[in-house]
């Protein structure tokens, strides 16, 4: 469960960013090359490079080597993980609200009935 967490925590850390984002929104129409995620953000190359650093070793990107030329890809396995996390947080409050909103519903029903 440690290790989860700790996994979450990166993903969640990396997609934190605005611009980790945008890269995650480019990438998930297809491979790209780190320039064509990078093209069109207003920072360096170098702070290209971080934000894609960032991303893959957050497990949502992988890097894909060929000679000089660096393609990255999505990897759904971090994302779906962060998702199922969102998830079950989304159902426990729902739940958890159903009941209160049923606890506030039967009030009035029990003060008419004194």
């Amino acid at each position: 469960m440690v290790k989860y967490s700790a996994e979450l925590d990166t993903v969640f850390s990396a997609l934190a960013d605005p611009v980790r984002r945008r890269m995650i929104e480019r990438l998930s129409r297809g491979p790209l090359t780190v320039g064509e995620v990078g093209a069109g953000f207003s920072i360096s190359q170098p702070a290209v490079s971080k934000h894609v650093r960032a991303l893959e070793e957050s497990g949502l990107i992988k890097r894909h080597i060929v000679g000089r030329t660096h393609r990255c890809t999505l990897s759904p396995d971090a994302m779906r993980a962060a998702s199922n996390w969102i998830e079950k947080q989304h159902r426990f409050w729902n739940a958890a609200l159903d009941r209160l909103a049923g606890i506030l519903d039967e009030s009035p029903k029990r003060k008419k009935k004194k």
